[in-house]
């Protein structure tokens, strides 16, 4: 965990990885709901939760008070801190202990090594929260096979946290035979019981419906694109190069950038930017892959402006601006900050935790870096047309077989976990205990190696406050990312199924599985446009017009997500 960064979704369990989990979430919104919809052959149970129904099962939204941003949210964006962390002033967002001193195990994936049971960090947490939590940590690597055999068992922890990425196969369907309805602890009022887990925004908990039934805690996340492009705002400077706003811009500005003689390329593989520059809808999370056009459902792949953005994409390879390491695909299983860092290209694109992350590890080694994200262009000039990812997509879930003792014992947890910035619960659920895991140097906390190794991927899983950035040494950064946040997220629009539980049935769920390495394959001219176009023939044929028609029927069913 990576001292004072914050998180956002991504496109894969690569963005938590390099993030810390100060949980990021969309506002609230009151949208039309759908819960694990599947046809007879989803293997998850039909049905959906939309109007009335849905507002007698999601909490009462109430804002919480108890501590005030710097800036506040705006366009989906997260909240910013910009000042200096004052232990002293820290608030108190739980005044008395809910937990009863009950034994609540909960198994959830670790990157890394996991720390004893009986560490000060573990210690700190229980003592604050009057819960003995016992970690059954799994390697975050290989969590989805740990996660099949233990669902598939008799013996299934207290809680169990699955992230949105381990949720193929039967995963779906056994969250609703396997886990509780939270709903008689949570719905409507009830929530008030839990202040910090009343002011997780709706649609984080909208997220959270599987079966018909409130059965996750979310880690709320910004619904705004989480995929910056980057560029070397010192050398940009240096050279008087001027910021594209058209991808024609852009490609003039890689080529005049570019000096493959001085070890210099212009960019990285743009593949990702340039989808959300030529308007195409996310293809990492299904159900937002779908958007409606003269009425009509249309897949992204099925876009006119997908190819655009392919071919676009392959223009900057076949130019010859790109860092030879992206066109090796290495790009793909190396990070390419360290080369990002050295100037040997100038613009990438990543997941926005790197705007922290890559400004604090060049600090004191390259002080003239300086990264900065490029706001997101029209491909023919102007405003962008953007598409939001979900509001949460990593939930934890209480066993079934519970008692009432130990779901309130987890909710507990919850409470303190999902503890807002600026407060004592949310220091030591991130940071651990001052002088142990942290020190504080001109307010800003430093975690030691015993903090990077003992206070991650724990607490932090069970459940998040809304969408937090706060940097106390680097200000000026997360003023950046949330000021970026609120420019793109006015030009964010909603997709059809956006905030919905979709379990896709299981004959037509893998049909558009070759499309990424199609995607690359073509970029880096080892394919043709022309492959794409059939590969979009045979998935229609093979499922893909059927697939249409159950998304049709879900829409029909309960309208569109609001917004």
């Amino acid at each position: 965990m990576t001292p004072n960064a914050s998180t956002s979704s991504g496109p894969s369990r690569r963005s938590f990885l390099a993030s810390t989990a100060v949980a990021t979430a969309a506002v609230a919104g009151g949208m039309p709901l759908l819960a694990a919809c599947g046809g007879a052959d989803s293997g998850s149970r039909e049905g959906t939760t939309s109007g009335k129904d849905a507002k007698d099962i999601l909490p009462a939204f109430v804002a919480g008070s108890v501590v005030t941003p710097d800036i506040a949210s705006k366009n989906g964006s997260a909240v910013g801190f910009t000042g200096k962390l004052d232990l002293a002033g820290l608030k108190t967002s739980v005044p008395k202990k809910l937990g009863k001193g009950g034994k609540v195990t909960i198994m959830a994936p670790f990157w890394g090594s996991p720390p004893k049971g009986d560490n000060a960090y573990y210690t700190a947490m229980n003592d604050l929260i009057g819960v003995d939590v016992a970690w059954q940590n799994q390697d975050g690597n290989t969590y989805d096979q740990k996660l099949g055999a233990v669902l598939a068992s008799s013996d299934v922890p207290d809680v169990v946290v699955i992230p949105g990425w381990n949720m193929g196969g039967k995963i779906p369907s056994a969250i609703t035979s396997k886990f509780a309805d939270l709903g008689p602890y949570l719905s409507g009022d009830k929530v008030k019981e839990y202040p910090n887990l009343a002011a997780i925004p709706t649609d984080a908990w909208q997220r959270s419906i599987f079966g018909g039934k409130l059965r996750g805690l979310p880690m709320p996340a910004s619904y705004v694109t989480n995929i910056v492009p980057y560029y070397r705002k010192d050398i940009f400077d240096e050279e008087g190069y001027d910021l594209p706003t058209s991808a024609d811009e852009f490609v003039a500005l890689a080529k005049d950038a570019t000096n493959a003689k001085a070890k210099r390329w212009a960019c990285g593989d743009m593949k990702w930017t340039a989808f959300n520059t030529f308007g195409v809808p996310s293809g990492q999370e299904k159900p937002l892959g779908w958007i409606e056009e003269g009425g009509k459902l249309v897949y992204r792949a099925e876009l006119e402006q997908y190819l655009e953005a392919l071919e676009w994409t392959r223009k900057l390879f076949a130019a010859g601006v790109v860092h030879p390491d992206f066109k090796l695909g290495k790009s793909q299983a190396t990070d390419p900050s360290t080369k990002f860092a050295a100037g040997e290209f100038l613009i990438y694109n990543n997941d926005i935790s790197s705007w922290y992350g890559l400004t604090a590890a060049q600090a004191t080694q390259n002080p003239d870096f300086e990264i900065w994200g490029m706001d997101i262009f029209g491909h023919g000039g102007g405003d962008p047309t953007l598409y939001a990812t979900q509001p949460a997509n990593i939930f934890a879930f209480v066993n079934k077989k519970a008692s009432e003792a130990v779901i309130r014992d987890t909710l507990a947890v919850a409470n303190v976990t999902a503890a807002p910035y600026g407060t004592k619960e949310f220091m030591l659920t991130n940071y651990g205990v001052e002088g142990t895991h942290y020190s504080v140097e001109d307010g800003v906390p430093v975690k030691n190696d015993t903090g990077n190794n003992h206070v991650v991927n724990a607490y932090v899983m069970v459940a998040s406050p809304a969408p937090t950035i706060a940097h106390p040494d680097f200000a000026n950064v997360a003023k950046g990312q949330v000021e970026w946040q609120q420019r793109m997220g006015a030009f964010t629009r909603k997709t059809p199924f956006y905030g919905m539980q979709i379990t896709e049935p299981s004959r037509l769920t893998s049909l558009s599985n070759d499309f990424e390495q199609l995607e690359d394959d073509i970029v880096r001219g080892h394919k043709k446009i022309g492959d794409m176009q059939q590969a979009v023939s045979d998935w229609k044929s093979k499922g893909g017009d059927k697939l249409r028609d159950w998304y049709q029927k879900i829409l029909d069913e309960n309208g569109p997500a609001a917004g």
